[in-house]
């Protein structure tokens, strides 16, 4: 590589002015690749791991030998991200990562350069059994095993803080580190310190939109006659809450209302709004008592007075039953969303496709149909968001036909399990919120046993 050449130097033949010029103008560009190829490798994710990772594999070989990356984490402890070795076989995988020793009068380069020495050059190295403490011991540990003839260790600063350090080694002396590269380093660990501070800001933002999501979910209620189990997954991708919701509640004639929803939006304003559409959602069911297609008409109704412009997908439902000695039933309306999935006992699964209109925000003339399905017992109703079916490099149907493949597997587990295993199994692009509740039919009990007259 160009910049592994020039920084490991070439003496040009003497009173060669020209030359001089030309290697130093080479050696500024390659120093300038070198930092863009850095930055890009940093900002290609907003993982602090993998963009660690990604960088060391920018700067093995083309500054260092190998190089190391050590954080400070939330709770003050250093530990070490990444280590990365031109020489695969010297590395053993996870062996010299993880949580390190104490910093607090350490003798270790890397407690100095924590406290804000740096970018420090080392061109000695003691044996690891001359260790003054226990960090120290594990960075004499590392170069003695890796090998190390030259090194920089510089702290990784951002806003007043230093967040950890970078190491960089040479191994031999035929490309020796000197004076002439801390400038590029202390450069290049800016930049380190800058992608790690807005990872953890991401990280903080993303983790405050979702407990605000969370806040604005409900509690299911754990007295009715059916079982439930919700869930939602926030997008990891953006750090912005959403508009997809949940709701169950038990109306006071013994239905159980089962809601799901997704607001249109992806911002805190969709999520106030996903909020005030629950609330007068809940409010038209408590006061009407009506069919579920009239429910989402009135809730239509409303949208367009309070609401123009806004577009909302929902699906309305009760689980009743018309008199004990009668199959539970799935009264249901769905306006613009994904259909409801129906999973029996015995793993056979169907979309139910009846009581479907187009979303809500757009007509308010539309007329809005229900169904209703008989559920056979010990059945499961799945309602979801887009977002567990969707993937924007494929056809929504392959989506689905995944969601009905899972389901079938997992119709006789817990239904918390049930919830938990389609979201670890389809949940995983992290490219939209997800949001789903399921409602599972018991059995009928077994009546008391006829007595037999002898």
């Amino acid at each position: 590589m160009c910049a592994d050449r020039d920084l490991h130097g070439g003496d040009p033949p003497d009173g060669d002015a020209a030359y001089e010029v030309d290697r130093k103008v080479q050696d500024a560009l390659d120093r300038l690749t070198l930092l863009i190829n850095a930055a890009e490798a940093l900002a290609s994710t907003l993982d602090e791991e993998t963009g660690l990772r990604r960088l060391c594999h920018t700067l093995v070989p083309g500054l260092a030998d190998w190089c190391a990356v050590d954080l400070v984490d939330r709770r003050g402890r250093l530990r070490r991200i990444v280590v990365e070795h031109r020489d695969a076989d010297r590395l053993s995988p996870g062996l010299y990562e993880g949580l390190l020793p104490p910093t607090e009068g350490s003798a270790a380069a890397a407690a100095r350069a924590l406290q804000g020495a740096g970018p420090i050059l080392l061109t000695e190295f003691l044996p690891p059994h001359s260790a003054a403490d226990p960090l120290h011991a594990r960075e004499l540990e590392l170069f003695d095993h890796m090998t190390a003839d030259t090194a920089v260790i510089a702290p990784l600063r951002a806003r007043r803080q230093v967040l950890g350090v970078i190491t960089l080694v040479r191994t031999t002396t035929e490309a020796r580190l000197d004076e002439d590269v801390l400038s590029l380093v202390e450069d290049l660990a800016h930049r380190v310190a800058l992608a790690v501070d807005n990872s953890r800001l991401h990280f903080e933002a993303q983790h405050t939109a979702e407990r605000l999501q969370r806040s604005l979910l409900p509690d299911l209620p754990a007295d009715g006659a059916v079982e439930l189990a919700a869930r939602y997954q926030s997008a990891v991708a953006t750090a912005q809450v959403g508009g997809d919701w949940y709701d169950a509640f038990l109306l006071p004639e013994g239905a159980t209302t089962l809601i799901i929803g997704d607001v249109a939006g992806h911002d805190l304003r969709s999520a106030v709004t996903m909020s005030q559409m629950r609330n007068m959602l809940r409010g038209i069911a408590c006061d009407r008592k009506e069919p579920p297609g009239k429910i989402l008409a009135r809730l239509d109704a409303a949208t367009h007075i309070l609401y123009p412009q806004q577009t909302l997908t929902c699906i309305y439902a009760l689980v009743e039953k018309q008199s004990p000695d009668e199959p539970w039933q799935l009264h249901y309306a769905v306006a613009g969303h994904p259909e409801p999935l129906l999973v029996t006992w015995e793993g056979e699964t169907r979309f139910l496709d009846g009581g479907r209109s187009m979303m809500l925000g757009v007509d308010p003339d539309e007329h809005r149909p229900d169904d209703t399905e008989v559920l056979p017992p010990n059945s499961t109703v799945l309602l979801y968001t887009d977002g567990l079916v969707e993937r924007r490099d494929e056809m929504l149907d392959r989506g689905l036909a995944r969601l009905r493949q899972h389901a079938a597997a997992l119709a006789r587990e817990p239904l918390e399990t049930f919830c938990d295993e389609l979201l670890n199994g389809l949940a995983t692009a992290g490219t939209d919120d997800v949001a789903l509740i399921a409602v599972r039919i018991a059995a009928p009990a077994a009546g008391p046993a006829t007595a037999t007259a002898e």
